[in-house]
């Protein structure tokens, strides 16, 4: 994959993760301020578990932020499109698909 489209691929995934991110973190506020809201019995345990949703989902949306941070790096460093692994090259159709793939298919799937 040349270095623009992989740039490209890269910046899109960046905004496309920042925006869920500014938006999972506006509704967790919301949760909690659920949580500190009157109303019955139910409401804190309902505002709480989704509370604990939006947490997980904005860990996960930070990891997923690290991942697009290294693979820029890698791309810096001319080592983009190649396994962390391995050195082996990693297919444009999965760098299209996860611009951010560290891994082949294969040492992905083995990984689980």
């Amino acid at each position: 994959m040349d270095e623009a489209k992989a740039r490209a691929l890269l910046a899109e995934e960046r905004r496309r993760l920042e925006a869920l991110l500014v938006a999972t973190r506006q509704d967790a506020a919301s949760d909690r301020e659920a949580v500190g809201g009157s109303g019955d019995i139910a409401d804190p345990a309902v505002a709480l578990t989704a509370e604990e949703g939006d947490d997980a989902t904005t860990e996960s949306l930070v990891a997923r932020l690290e991942a697009v941070s290294r693979a820029e790096d890698r791309l810096r460093e001319g080592t983009y499109g190649r396994s962390v692994r391995s050195g082996l090259p990693i297919p444009d159709a999965r760098l299209e698909a996860d611009p951010a793939a560290e891994l082949t298919v294969e040492e992905a799937s083995s990984q689980t």
